[in-house]
This record gives C-alpha cells, structure tokens and sequence, in this order.
C-alpha cells in the first residue's frame, strides 16, 4: 500500500496538472513574431517519445512553404501522446493529423525540441472552401486564455484565405525586422 501511495500519487499529480492550462492570447503578428520557422506543410507521419517525465508526439512534415526559416522538412513536438502503457493528455495540445496540410508555427527552444507555438493557437487546417479558395482556420480554443494584461478573454475562430494569412505574416516579419 506504501508503494502504491509512493509511487501512484505522484502520477495522480502530474495528470491532474497535465488536465488544465492556461494560454496566453497571441494573435497570428505575435506569432509571426516569436515563431523560429513558419511553414505550411502536410503531416507524413508521427511516433511518441518520452522527455523526462513527459510524453511527446513528435509530427514530421513535408513543406510546400516556408514563410520564415528555410526548410524541406519540418520534424516538431506537442506535448500529451500514447507511450504504451501510458497515455498524456495536455489540455490546449492541438491534435495533428497524417497526410493533412497544415500552417505552423513553431519555435525551437534552448533544448534544441521544435515545439508548435502557442500549443493549439500554432496550428491552422489549411482547407478548401466551397468557392475553390484556399482557408487556413483553426476553432477557437477552450481552455483558460488570458490576455497581455493577465486578464481572462475568450478565444475567437480564425477563418482567413491562406493567401490573406501570407500577406499578414510576411507583412509582420517585413516591419520586425
């Protein structure tokens, strides 16, 4: 009974930690901002590693642009996954999936791990609308998100014509630099 207080309570802790997060508001500037790489490229596949007492999906993909960085490929990490027997689930973790095109926003870290920015914020579906037009949107995200001040705000859907995105992005890292 010890062992299992011991050792099953400090599990316990580290999922109910995992369950909840707060985000930041950060609008497609302040992302275009602080992202080391902007790309939009097509998931081609994904496996699950564990970083010290945290599991990681760690997504390759190909890109078709580069926005900002230069790169053929892209291979980055979002926290939560299935490393069998144990499964993580980080709140405000987007959910990629294989062989669907994306824009990303991503930032690599002192460590060197390529990690999206902004958890789900990072991540746009680059889909078709009914019109043939290119859309990169994401859903507004449920989780906590407080604004620059530390005030709570709610997130809002972003439904653009990845053309409109491009110019948005390039228009920012022109006036950033």
């Amino acid at each position: 009974m010890r062992r299992c207080l011991l050792f099953g309570l400090p599990a316990l802790l580290i999922g109910v930690a995992l369950q909840s997060a707060t985000l930041q508001r950060l609008s497609i500037s302040d992302m275009a901002r602080k992202s080391t790489t902007i790309v939009r490229a097509r998931i081609s596949g994904s496996y699950t590693a564990q970083h010290g007492s945290l599991i990681y999906t760690h997504y390759k993909a190909a890109v078709s642009e580069a926005w900002k960085g230069s790169a053929a490929a892209v291979d980055f990490a979002v926290p939560g996954g299935v490393l069998a027997p144990y499964r993580q689930t980080v709140s405000g973790a987007p959910r990629l999936t294989t062989g669907a095109e994306y824009v990303l926003f991503l930032w690599t870290g002192p460590s060197g791990l390529t990690q999206v920015m902004g958890l789900s914020q990072g991540v746009l579906n680059v889909v078709q609308d009914k019109n043939g037009d290119l859309m990169a949107t994401r859903a507004a995200a449920t989780e906590l998100m407080l604004d620059s001040r530390g005030q709570p705000v709610n997130d809002q859907p972003i439904s653009i014509r990845l053309s409109d995105l491009r110019t948005q992005v390039r228009g920012t890292l022109e006036v950033a630099q």
